[in-house]
């Protein structure tokens, strides 16, 4: 049995396949104009899905971008105060072992405890020192300033501390343990302080409290120490953070990106095909009876 083929079916036949064309040339151009493969679901949905799986870990990566630089500036704020804390506890200890000087006059005794005094306010401005308002001495409180500058009262929480999170299993501390730095109430730096400025006063031997003041200093290299190694791991964890945008962006480029000379070789193919398919629909679409009969 022979299939009848009419005028009307080379016609649909024709003009669907000239549509088919001219979507492979829309499909190019836009290729070409955008410079991706995939610009919508649709164009390749294996390909989509490994896009918005990449875009996702981006905007992770981007966000623990941002902390890590919160936590570099809370931890060098932290680090500089400890490094202040150092110096001046080491000027402080060379004072009382001056004083300990038995030919020291009273009067060579009161100016090193008016030095003393000094040193212990300015001991207090660095331990309630803070970053963007909030004190890095006293963890998550809001009790605003760390200590108490009479009683020497810590005001931080001790179970809490603030960290940030910068890779998918890695928190670090930000802030410092105030307590454990400088001391509370009168086994605080500033009584230790204030012990040696009276009995510097009072023409007494200020040596007997240097065992309690390098305690104090002893405290301070510890945390800075302790610093030092969280401000690695923050700077190893913004490297990684840099090599894994770099990762995917090359990953997201090699599914998403187009291949210039292809693209633009297979449009210059299609649309020699669709002239060829323009030509071919208008011999379909001309012949009629009249022009038969002509």
């Amino acid at each position: 049995m022979v299939s009848r083929i009419t005028n009307l079916t080379i016609q649909r036949s024709s003009l669907a396949n000239l549509q088919v064309n001219l979507q492979n040339v829309s499909d190019l151009q836009a290729q070409l104009s955008s410079g991706k493969k995939v610009t919508k679901a649709s164009d390749d949905p294996a390909a989509a899905a490994q896009l918005l799986s990449l875009r996702g870990e981006q905007t992770r990566n981007a966000q623990y971008t941002r902390n890590s630089a919160d936590a570099t500036s809370w931890l060098s704020t932290v680090d500089t105060a400890l490094q202040t804390s150092s110096t001046t506890l080491r000027r402080a200890r060379d004072l009382v072992i001056q004083g300990g000087n038995t030919g020291l006059s009273q009067i060579s005794k009161d100016a090193l405890a008016t030095e003393i005094d000094g040193i212990k306010n300015s001991m207090m401005g660095v331990a309630n020192t803070t970053y963007l308002g909030r004190t890095v001495f006293a963890g998550t409180s809001d009790a605003g300033a760390a200590f108490d500058s009479t009683t020497y009262a810590w005001n931080g929480v001790a179970a809490a501390s603030v960290t940030r999170q910068v890779a998918d299993a890695t928190a670090v501390r930000v802030d410092s343990n105030g307590s454990a730095v400088f001391g509370v109430g009168s086994t605080s730096v500033f009584a230790t302080l204030d012990k040696i400025s009276a009995t510097l006063r009072a023409g007494g031997n200020p040596t007997a409290q240097l065992a309690e003041l390098d305690g104090h200093i002893t405290d301070v290299k510890t945390e800075l120490a302790s610093v030092g190694a969280r401000e690695n791991q923050v700077e190893a964890a913004s490297t990684e953070l840099i090599d894994k945008e770099a990762s995917v962006k090359t990953q997201m480029s090699g599914i998403e990106d187009i291949d210039l000379a292809s693209v633009i070789l297979s449009l210059q193919s299609a649309n020699v095909t669709y002239q060829a398919a323009l030509g071919a629909t208008s011999k379909a679409l001309s012949p009629t009876l009249m022009e038969y009969l002509r």
